[in-house]
């Protein structure tokens, strides 16, 4: 005896009453078949909070892309294009008023305003590495550093890291930018005139009566007891055995003479009216404006 075919009554009949319908068009394809849960589910909300992660990531490897496009596009910085590029900011930065500046009188505050503007300038030309605190420079990809000082008062701080910095030179060399302020009562704006733009390189950044005598002791057959003397006289910051070893290495390698001025202080105090007065007529002394 067949069995009786199976009828749903009116009650029985499938309903789509509370759950999520997804139309014909959406099935096409297996990549576009998701179900998105209604908005005033909850599972909606564990939904986008569990899609949260992907989007970040997507976006974090959109702004890399966008970042890399924009600078394979531009000129790495070379030493070249540094000292070219801070000849050309210096007259451009004579010909404009900015009221920022207007009745500043702080010299790290026109330092740090100017140094920003030029990495600006900068990086709207070139591709360079960021400054990091860890290295503490500019530059860390060319190993230079941006000073910038009154022409009143040519001087500026660097972190104090050894005492061979000043027979043996910062480590980095630097690009000096020396300006002159005034303000413009009329129109309220302060003006920097670069009156000099220089770059010492890193073998040239010792400090010059140190590297000058100890010079002239290796030079006269000096030996490491002269030297020792030499720098406890000069009272380079180091104790015995830290001097006993810096004796050792001059005999070894002869420093280059220095051009800078370094006091003795929580920080080093570099003085730069040498390096203006020798520019261009020194080696390793340069010139750039």
């Amino acid at each position: 005896m067949g069995s009786a075919p199976c009828v749903r009554t009116a009650d029985q009949q499938p309903t789509n009453a509370g759950k999520r319908v997804i139309a014909p068009s959406a099935l096409e394809g297996q990549a576009r078949h998701r179900l998105i849960p209604a908005s005033d589910s909850p599972t909606r909300v564990r939904f986008l909070f569990a899609l949260r992660p992907r989007l970040v990531h997507r976006r974090r490897e959109l702004k890399a892309s966008v970042q890399y496009h924009l600078c394979v596009t531009k000129p790495a910085l070379t030493i070249e294009a540094l000292q070219r590029s801070a000849a050309e900011f210096a007259d451009l930065e004579k010909a404009y008023g900015e009221p920022l500046l207007y009745g500043v009188t702080d010299g790290k505050a026109v330092g740090t305003y100017l140094e920003q503007k030029f990495r600006r300038y900068l990086a709207e030309r070139y591709a360079f590495d960021e400054g990091n605190s860890a290295k503490g420079i500019d530059f860390p990809s060319l190993d230079v550093d941006t000073k910038t000082t009154s022409v009143r008062q040519p001087q500026s701080s660097c972190p104090f890291k050894s005492g061979r910095q000043k027979i043996f030179g910062l480590g980095y060399s630097l690009l000096v930018f020396v300006y002159e302020k005034s303000d413009d009562h009329d129109a309220k704006t302060g003006r920097l005139d670069i009156q000099h733009v220089i770059f010492v390189e890193a073998a040239r950044t010792g400090d010059f009566q140190m590297t000058r005598g100890l010079r002239e002791v290796v030079e006269k057959d000096g030996n490491v007891d002269d030297l020792m003397a030499f720098m406890f006289d000069k009272q380079l910051p180091v104790d015995e055995i830290e001097a006993k070893r810096l004796a050792k290495e001059i005999l070894g390698n002869k420093p280059e003479q220095g051009y800078l001025t370094i006091s003795n202080a929580l920080q080093w105090r570099l003085q730069y009216s040498r390096v203006i007065d020798q520019a261009g007529s020194v080696s390793g002394v340069v010139r750039v404006r």
